[in-house]
């Protein structure tokens, strides 16, 4: 198996960003739980070899509830990845948490329901049952908030993302509950990409780049409710800076997950 493609870091892409690199060799990778959202390319950052796959697969055809979760950690784990970086596209349920803004966040609250959100469907060697107190790896998250301050962008160091199923976005009341329950951000695909990524074994971050303000702001009644427009308007216009920021980062995690 000398010909099997390897890297070093894996990417996975969201809402609006579906390429990393414009020189990629790309790889077709078979999986248990059949095909990923999209072939795997694989390019060199710095030394690094960086494996990227978009989440939603090509042209964002993927609703966040139909995504092949296991298919597309399976393959980063079966390409050696020591690390595993998630963006991910957000909502804000605090005023402080401004649109552009970043959140490096450490903990995850799943609020979805009918996803495959583990490996075992049954336990044939005994039970599993996997620790997930910390979800997001806390030296990877170093690394990430270091990167930030390096290319001088506004990253909260820490926050709880709370998971919905989509594709709609929250109610009024919903994004409240959320908001009093003391959250951060809302997000409809970090899990169960988190779990899988604990039970694979893959050191896991995920970094949010926040697009609106949910359902809106109880004490901002000009704060309009996110429209999937304002999404994909507010990713694309900082897309640049989710770039900057993996630039900035990928040589320290491939360093950091080393030891």
């Amino acid at each position: 198996m000398n010909d099997r493609p390897r890297a070093d870091i894996g990417v996975f892409g969201g809402s609006g960003f579906y390429t990393l690199a414009a020189q990629a060799e790309t790889w077709d990778i078979a999986t248990d739980w059949g095909p990923p959202s999209a072939p795997v390319a694989i390019a060199e950052t710095a030394g690094v070899r960086v494996a990227f796959l978009p989440r939603h697969g090509a042209g964002h055809r993927l609703p966040p509830h139909k995504v092949n979760y296991r298919a597309n950690v399976d393959a980063m784990r079966q390409l050696g990845v020591r690390a595993l970086v998630s963006p991910f596209a957000a909502g804000s349920l605090r005023p402080e948490i401004r649109p552009g803004d970043f959140v490096v966040c450490d903990q995850i609250v799943d609020r979805t329901w009918g996803r495959e959100s583990t490996f075992h469907d049954e336990f044939t060697d005994g039970p599993v049952h996997i620790p997930f107190a910390e979800p997001y790896d806390p030296r990877l998250r170093r690394v990430v908030l270091d990167a930030a301050a390096e290319v001088g962008v506004t990253a909260h160091d820490g926050g709880t993302v709370v998971v919905v199923n989509g594709p709609r976005f929250s109610s009024r009341a919903e994004s409240r509950w959320h908001r009093e329950s003391g959250w951060h951000v809302v997000n409809m695909t970090q899990c169960p990409e988190a779990p899988l990524a604990m039970e694979a074994g893959i050191p896991f971050v995920g970094i949010a780049l926040v697009t609106d303000y949910d359902a809106g702001l109880d004490e901002d009644p000009g704060v309009e409710p996110v429209s999937q427009d304002a999404v994909f308007a507010v990713f694309e216009a900082n897309l640049h800076k989710v770039k900057e920021l993996l630039d900035a980062a990928i040589p320290a995690l491939a360093d950091v997950s080393e030891t």
